[in-house]
């Protein structure tokens, strides 16, 4: 008698755990992650070299530790930054422990 190709409920599992488990390991798990930026430094002067060796994601979380006495955080497009200039939209942030979510394309 030919056989109709059905799978008995145990095989169906051990396949679907399996093709579970293959999809697992061939697609890396991201998670986002969170910088201090200048590291045990703080946000301070001269942080330039900070990025060096970091990949930022989409999701990463960039913390900001300053003296909000002397300083604050204004978030600014590619513009205002070449000309150190923030426009009355510019959205500021003042408590000396800011974190900021980057988003895509940012």
């Amino acid at each position: 008698m030919a056989r109709q190709g059905r799978c008995s409920a145990g095989q169906t599992v051990v396949l679907g755990t399996t093709l579970l488990v293959f999809l697992l390991l061939h697609f890396e798990t991201t998670r986002a992650a969170k910088f201090t930026v200048g590291d045990t430094s703080g946000w301070t002067f001269n942080v330039n070299s900070w990025t060096n060796g970091k990949k930022f994601t989409a999701g990463d979380i960039l913390v900001f530790n300053y003296d909000p006495t002397f300083h604050n955080l204004v978030i600014v497009d590619v513009n205002g930054y070449n000309n150190c200039v923030a426009s009355s939209s510019s959205k500021t942030y003042t408590s000396g422990n800011d974190q900021i979510k980057l988003s895509e394309g940012t």
